[in-house]
């Protein structure tokens, strides 16, 4: 190889890797709404298809009417959801801040019906003044219901951004769904990790994606929408609010929505009110935590195939880093991690 075609090689591949870089770096704003266009195409996928049977060579058409079946199933119910949520954090924090919800009577019942011991533990935590631990209560749910007021009202509300962001994902989901065949094969062709192999990390993608947000956002769904409907019969405020709590907690296996129920149900025991904690205890042991054990193994577990410990720290990990997105991209990374360190060992060149 001669020292002219050894620099055309090195330039080349400096150009490609600045050129793509400049391209993700300019695309990076609209990730997370590439990301859903591309959730949306596959978990519609199979409906997009059956449209395509019935109404033939018109493919821009069978594009259009799934977006729309999107747009109705997934994208107009969230945001009515968020708009709720908005509403009820919104109602909490005035309450909070106007002193309508008074933490303190609620914290004197709590120590005036609370064993020894319990108080001794809060004593020993540093929380036995009463006054202390109502400031830190009131701020935490005030900070809590603030948040997620603020967050939903701004996508409820629309800024720009949203918008945009919303227009991209519809617009990409569009020609996803038109063109997605052919963008696979090309990416199946063009890679530079031959065909075969590409193809079996192309199906653990779409694999992981169904797994991950179909099992996840059923199994999150069911157990807000129970733990959310337990809170508003038992009389507990913002129900909708703690309901939604549970379901986005519920993405964490083995812990979840337990985070929410079990203190409150543990605190309606200590203060007093045993027929409500031991109802509430009932519906999270009996109900809640079962549907994560009888669900998650059969719509997850068999679609990542990864341990549960590797699940809970890839979302967690994902969370952390990335944000509400990394619930997905989270156990996905991990996937992909395992799928391509198990091709080393069964490399197929030229595949």
């Amino acid at each position: 190889m001669t020292r002219k075609k050894i620099t055309q090689d090195i330039s080349f591949g400096i150009a490609v890797t600045l050129v793509t870089g400049a391209f993700v770096w300019l695309i990076l704003p609209f990730s997370g709404a590439m990301l859903w266009a591309v959730i949306l195409a596959i978990l519609f996928d199979p409906l997009h298809r059956a449209l395509g049977g019935h109404l033939g060579e018109r493919p821009n058409l069978a594009a259009g009417i799934s977006v729309v079946i999107c747009i109705l199933i997934a994208v107009l119910p969230a945001a009515m959801l968020l708009a709720a949520l908005a509403n009820e954090a919104a109602n909490l924090y005035i309450r909070l801040s106007t002193q309508q919800l008074e933490i303190g009577t609620l914290l004197e019942q709590f120590r005036a019906a609370a064993p020894d011991f319990v108080s001794r533990g809060l004593a020993w935590l540093d929380l036995g003044n009463m006054d202390e631990l109502q400031s830190r209560l009131t701020s935490f749910l005030m900070q809590i219901s603030q948040a997620v007021a603020s967050r939903a009202v701004m996508i409820g509300q629309g800024t720009a951004g949203f918008f945009i962001s919303l227009g991209v994902m519809l617009y990409l989901l569009f020609f996803l769904f038109r063109d997605g065949a052919l963008i696979v094969a090309q990416i199946r062709t063009r890679s530079p990790l031959g065909e075969r192999n590409t193809e079996r990390l192309v199906e653990k993608f779409v694999l992981v994606i169904k797994a991950t947000v179909k099992g996840n956002i059923l199994i999150a769904i069911i157990q807000g929408a129970i733990g959310g409907v337990t809170f508003w019969l038992l009389g507990m405020e913002a129900a909708l609010l703690w309901g939604a709590l549970m379901a986005i907690l519920s993405l964490l296996p083995a812990i979840g929505a337990a985070l929410v129920w079990a203190p409150v149900a543990l605190f309606l025991l200590v203060s007093g009110a045993y027929l409500k904690g031991a109802i509430l205890m009932a519906v999270g042991l009996g109900v809640i935590s079962l549907i994560d054990n009888l669900l998650r193994p059969p719509l997850v577990g068999k679609g990542i195939q990864l341990p549960d410990y590797v699940v809970l720290i890839s979302t967690l990990g994902g969370l952390t880093v990335i944000g509400m997105n990394g619930f997905v991209l989270g156990p996905l990374i991990a996937a992909l991690f395992v799928a391509v360190w198990s091709l080393v060992a069964n490399w197929e060149t030229g595949a």
